[in-house]
């Protein structure tokens, strides 16, 4: 892909903003729905584990409004939802394996009267005992995959030689999407069986895929169309199971059918983020630098195998963070419980591994009473040598150096570290803590074939420009930024370029609006089909103007420059146009030089690498656990960023998502798996006084990307979210002042104030 002239940061809006503030964005739920409409609601089971005895649907049926009535026997084709594997029947047929699981649904002629029905289903269980956490699925060997080991040099001599070393236990949790617009669905049939799906998905032609093969029909005659979507974060990315649903329910009733699940559904029966537990020994020297290491990563990946694969595969990616790790094994565990399937999120797994090294870190520095910040910056990749991964991936980007002392100057990082010193000694009840981390994190789905992605342009003879592609807009910017790509590319106004809603009938076998990559991909292929016409139209200017240089024409003001000739656009598109000149094109791209050896775990995972550093500040009460940030520095490298405010928002919302999955955001199930989490009542997300009081954000002054990526521009989708960490750690730097720093605190996330107050406690104990 031959890059066009760089954008130089054009912070245009949000293409939607004011339709975000006004309430006239549209989203599935907002579609103009057939006056024949009927509405779904799913009934799901009571019980984690259980054999289903008898289902009786009598009442149901009979039910006030009630049409239809589908169960896993209307089902024609595949029963399953799985993206990979099996494993995610739509309904089951004989055995529950989780508390929300769908068993049937129903449609009435109101949503109110099809949740009302749902509600009196009489089912018989048989009910099994179920495995619920990580720690009863290790001792059970209850496994979805064979456990797998990934081995580099000898890390149990080298830590046998080492002078220090260490062992330790760590817990990362759970975390819920909890995106503003919940899970919907509205599917529309059209003549000769064919279905219209309006579907709030991140993955509309895997939507598509698993839609046809559930009722037995080809593809084309399923279309799947998203306008945007209210947030996926991952949540929408492999959940088919509104879609299946939905479309189920329309192929047996002939009708329109709307499925939108409320709040508290929505949270039961769909997955979350994996949690982790880890074991770790460690070797190390009298400066911090890690000589050996050996870690036990385990995952509780849910009742099916989703994504669990890949995620892990993420965490064991992503472990080293930004540090060179010599001698290295891990043992990594995809835990089967009887919970929902955990599924992608923000992160999909390099956030976890991320989290149990700067764990061992963090510990590392507090045996042996140095600031973790030089802990850290000693083990970094270096920049000719200690470079390449533990999965054998020589890094040739690494600027995290340069972030790191830049933030440190700005943040005046070692001045407030003594000051927070004297001032814990002062004061017996608020104790404050800081600390700075790094992010390293890859971009490029590590399954390879998905680095792909096509796009659709068309020129009309007004000027006006018309672009479809397969990523979906969830509010990162995505059609902005594209849009802002074509602009420039054409030498026109932001307002010249429209981009459609996302349609499989348009761009066919898209890959998920994930891993960070949707710009990256779409954009590179938006790039290739307006490239394509503009040769087109080069070529006919040339031909009939009868200019032979071979000058590069420049696109610029509405006018194209050949040296001291110009051309107006849009006479020039007329022209074309007559002279039946092609002004529309199909766009592919696929991402180059990524090859990676998964049985083997080697090889070139990523195309790059993005790198950022937060410093937090926070202040905690010893008596009540809760705690306060005072104050974030983030210097975070976005590349030759395409649209820099769009950039400091993806910067600003993932740290404080990040913030909430570490701090407050805490998923609980009890000993019968029943998931007792699952409103807004009972399940915490950061408030806008939970935000930061001073929040200074600032995008790399330096940054460009080494690769030829669209604008030489980095990704801002997941990595914000890991620069978090700060805050945790500086939860736990505020813990170890209570005993004035001669102990290591024992703190698991999230650092809900329950958990301060017990590492509080257990710290004391030990003084």
């Amino acid at each position: 892909m031959k890059n066009e002239q760089l954008l130089k940061g054009q912070s245009i809006p949000h293409d939607s903003a004011d339709k975000h503030v006004t309430g006239l964005a549209q989203y599935t739920d907002d579609v103009s729905e057939p006056l024949n409409t009927l509405y779904g609601a799913i009934g799901w089971s009571k019980k984690a584990h259980a054999k289903i005895k008898k289902i009786d649907l009598k009442d149901v049926k009979e039910s006030e409004g009630v049409i239809s009535i589908v169960t896993y026997k209307d089902i024609p084709g595949r029963n399953d939802v799985g993206p990979v594997f099996d494993g995610d029947p739509i309904f089951p047929k004989t055995k529950i394996e989780y508390f929300g699981q769908p068993l049937f649904a129903v449609a009435a002629i109101s949503t109110e009267l099809a949740r009302k029905a749902v509600l009196k289903a009489k089912i018989t269980y048989e009910e099994l005992k179920p495995i619920v956490t990580i720690e009863d699925a290790l001792k059970k060997n209850n496994f979805l995959f064979e456990p797998r080991i990934i081995k580099k040099g000898d890390p149990q001599n080298k830590i046998i030689k080492s002078k220090n070393k260490l062992k330790g236990k760590f817990n990362t949790g759970s975390q819920e999407h909890f995106y503003l617009e919940g899970q919907v669905c509205l599917v529309i049939p059209q003549e000769d069986n064919n279905l219209t799906v309006y579907s709030s998905t991140q993955h509309p032609s895997e939507t598509q895929q698993i839609v046809a093969k559930m009722l037995k029909q080809k593809s084309n005659s399923i279309t799947v169309m998203v306008r945007r979507i209210g947030g996926g974060f991952g949540g929408k990315e492999t959940n088919f199971m509104t879609a299946a649903i939905c479309a189920l329910l329309s192929h047996k009733t002939g009708k329109p059918i709307k499925l939108r699940l409320d709040r508290d559904d929505d949270i039961i029966i769909t997955g979350k983020r994996h949690d982790f537990y880890s074991e770790y020994e460690v070797g190390f020297n009298d400066n911090g630098k890690i000589e050996g290491l050996k870690l036990k990563l385990a995952s509780r990946c849910g009742m099916s195998p989703d994504l669990s694969y890949a995620i892990n595969e993420r965490a064991l990616l992503h472990l080293d963070n930004a540090y060179y790790l010599s001698d290295l094994e891990v043992k990594n565990y995809l835990c089967k419980t009887n919970t929902s399937s955990s599924t992608a999120f923000r992160g999909f797994g390099g956030n976890q591994g991320m989290m149990a090294i700067e764990n061992i870190i963090d510990n590392i520095a507090r045996f042996l009473k140095k600031d973790p910040s030089e802990v850290r910056k000693n083990n970094f990749y270096g920049l000719k040598e200690r470079n390449t991964t533990h999965y054998g991936m020589k890094i040739n980007d690494n600027v995290i150096h340069d972030i790191f002392k830049n933030l440190l100057d700005k943040s005046n990082y070692k001045k407030r570290y003594e000051d927070i010193k004297n001032f814990n000694l002062k004061n017996n009840y608020k104790k404050k803590g800081i600390a700075l981390t790094p992010v390293k994190f890859g971009i490029s789905f590590t399954t390879i074939h998905l680095n792909q992605a096509g796009a659709l342009v068309h020129i009309y003879t007004d000027g006006s420009v018309y672009l479809n592609h397969g990523g979906i807009e969830m509010g990162q910017g995505t059609h902005t930024k594209i849009a802002q790509l074509v602009a420039n590319t054409f030498g026109l106004p932001f307002e010249k370029v429209k981009i459609s809603s996302t349609n499989t009938s348009k761009v066919p076998n898209t890959s998920a609006s994930a891993a960070s990559s949707t710009t990256d991909l779409n954009g590179a292929a938006t790039l290739n089909a307006a490239g394509k016409i503009k040769k087109n139209i080069n070529n006919f200017i040339r031909d009939k103007y009868k200019i032979y240089s071979k000058i590069e024409p420049i696109y610029k003001n509405q006018n194209i420059y050949f040296g001291n000739r110009s051309f107006n656009f849009k006479k020039i598109i007329e022209e074309a146009y007559l002279n039946r000149i092609s002004l529309s094109s199909s766009g592919f791209y696929s991402t180059p030089k990524i090859n990676f050896d998964k049985k083997k775990f080697h090889g070139r995972p990523f195309y790059y690498f993005c790198y950022g550093a937060a410093v937090s500040e926070v202040t905690i009460d010893t008596l009540t656990g809760e705690n306060k940030v005072d104050r974030v520095d983030i210097v975070h490298d976005a590349g030759n960023a395409i649209n820099p405010a769009l950039e400091l928002g993806q910067i600003e919302g993932g740290f404080v998502q990040g913030q909430g999955w570490l701090t407050m955001e805490e998923v609980v199930w009890d000993k019968s798996g029943k998931l007792k989490t699952f409103s807004p009542s009972t399940y915490k997300i950061p408030a806008v006084t939970d935000t930061p009081d001073k929040f200074n954000v600032e995008i790399f002054d330096k940054g460009s990307n080494v690769e030829n990526v669209v604008n030489k521009q980095k990704t801002t989708g997941e990595p914000p979210l890991m620069l978090a960490m700060s805050v945790f750690f500086a939860i736990k730097d505020a813990i170890a002042s209570v005993v004035d720093y001669k102990k290591t605190p024992k703190l698991d996330a999230p650092a809900t104030p329950e958990k301060i107050l017990m590492s509080i406690s257990e710290l004391k104990s030990k003084i």
